[in-house]
């Protein structure tokens, strides 16, 4: 069948920037629907499969021997319970029962600024969590501002989805509002109105901060909507500061570069940018919904070039982000020197390339919303081409390298990262139904920071007909989310 509003090649709906033109509307066979189908339920799986059923914490590799769980991952989580619940993968009430034990846990995990005895500090959270106690990993682990922001959006995300007027999600949407409320942004805001990235009791606040256009956008608008610990709005214009250097053309595109296609995925899966700017977006025609599908393009662009000179790059192969790698090794490949990498941020625009010939199937399923017609056919090509070697139990597996091999083998890995999951499953069904971002609509918290940030259009209302209640209004018990009139009025587009 075809899908109606997935069909415009980048630029097409932003005016005079781009020369790129509509492209026939997306065909999606039934062998397309299959997959997606089941690849959208095997990623389910590893959330439900990976966390901790009396704790929520999940890991942040699972198989695996690790025993530290990543506190984005568990944002990841919050939001697939929800997903899964509406798919039919498991009951809307084990789908609660999860979110509530994993909101209880984090509300009663200790808070202080002692060196081993806490979880977080300031009502923001440590990047990793022993899997066994729930306090942080090691002295080496930083609290972090965007693992915290990645968590919020799954705890916000829940506040918003279980809507229903019992006692059980009745306490949902509490816990919801107190671990929101409980982040102090505006202590780890450096004088410059910048968010740091970090802090440790042993060394204070880290030099590092977000700036420029990347995952650091969900930070951000998380901290201008809090109604306790408010960003200033001028701390929006202060991430915004390097984006005229950041932007320009690449591989045909022109748009807001950020090399590694995660920095593209994780705003956007839980907030629908489609329609929506700010002043910077707006004075460049563009929204960054579709700054981000020109990424995409971008990045396809440069697999068909393969300047690198990479095995099987193509138009139907290709994908850098962030994941693992063979390893830092040096070989002779080709004639020519190659040096590979381990776990790293691979990636290709303006502002840098990084790229050892290693794929990750996250890159171009987590942009699937963005571009279909460019990423169901590359999907299609992984999975026939590769088969087992990749895909298998949880989905495709995190990445994968054809260019190092081991005679007729190549690397491929054995382990699933919920970071990279993550973007899969939630930009899947966003594309399919715009769950994720429907619910995160009917957030006050979310609209009050987009709007303070200077979002307008769109899905949005006009500023002076914005109202934010404390809590989101509950839906009487027996109605499901498929009979709740939607906020906006733009289809997504089902499979």
């Amino acid at each position: 069948m075809a899908l109606c509003g997935a069909s415009l090649a980048p630029g097409a709906h932003a005016r005079g920037t781009d020369t790129a033109t509509a492209s026939p509307a997306t065909s999606v066979t039934p062998a397309d629907s299959m997959l997606v189908d089941d690849l959208e339920h095997r990623t389910f799986q590893w959330f439900w499969d990976a966390a901790d059923p009396k704790t929520g914490l999940v890991p942040d590799r699972y198989p695996s021997a690790q025993t530290l769980s990543s506190v984005a991952s568990i944002g990841f989580g919050l939001t697939a319970y929800g997903i899964g619940a509406t798919r039919g993968y498991i009951t809307r009430e084990q789908a609660a029962t999860r979110t509530l034990a994993t909101l209880r846990y984090l509300m009663h995990s200790p808070q202080n600024d002692t060196p081993t005895g806490a979880a977080g500090y300031q009502g923001l959270y440590y990047h990793f969590l022993d899997r066994g106690t729930g306090l942080r990993f090691s002295r080496d682990i930083e609290l972090s501002s965007i693992d915290t922001a990645l968590l919020m959006q799954g705890v916000l995300f829940s506040q918003s989805f279980y809507d229903r007027d019992t006692a059980q999600e009745r306490e949902i949407r509490d816990l919801a509002d107190q671990l929101y409320r409980r982040v102090n942004w505006q202590w780890i805001t450096r004088p410059d109105n910048r968010l740091s990235m970090g802090w440790t009791p042993e060394h204070q606040f880290i030099p590092s901060y977000w700036e420029g256009y990347s995952e650091g956008m969900m930070a951000y608008i998380l901290g201008l909507g809090s109604p306790s610990h408010p960003l200033a709005p001028v701390s929006w214009q202060a991430w915004l500061a390097t984006n005229n250097q950041r932007w320009g053309d690449y591989y045909g595109q022109t748009f807001l570069n950020f090399a590694p296609l995660f920095g593209h995925q994780y705003s956007h899966a839980w907030i629908d940018f489609r329609g929506v700017q700010d002043a910077w977006a707006h004075a460049r025609q563009i929204d960054y919904f579709e700054n981000s599908r020109r990424a995409v393009y971008a990045q396809q662009a440069y697999a068909i070039a393969n300047p690198g000179r990479w095995h099987d790059y193509g138009a139907t192969m290709w994908g850098l982000t962030a994941c693992d790698g063979p390893g830092d090794v040096t070989r002779e490949m080709d004639g020519q020197t190659r040096h590979f990498l381990s776990y790293s941020a691979r990636g290709a625009g303006r502002d840098y390339t990084q790229d050892d010939g290693t794929i990750a199937p996250t890159a171009a399923a987590g942009s699937i919303a963005f571009a279909p017609e460019i990423v169901l056919p590359t999907l299609r090509n992984m999975k026939a081409r590769y088969g087992t070697q990749i895909y298998g139990q949880y989905g495709f597996v995190d990445a994968f390298n054809p260019s190092f091999r081991n005679g007729q083998s190549f690397w491929t890995d054995h382990e699933y990262l919920g970071i990279d999951q993550g973007p899969i499953l939630l930009m899947i069904e966003n594309w399919r139904s715009g769950l994720v971002w429907n619910v995160m609509k009917r957030n006050p918290y979310i609209r009050a920071g987009l709007e303070r940030a200077g979002f307008a259009g769109g899905w949005l209302p006009s500023p002076t007909a914005m109202t934010a209640p404390a809590r989101p209004p509950a839906t009487p018990a027996g109605q499901d989310h498929a009979s709740v009139t939607p906020v906006d009025t733009a289809a997504p587009h089902h499979s």
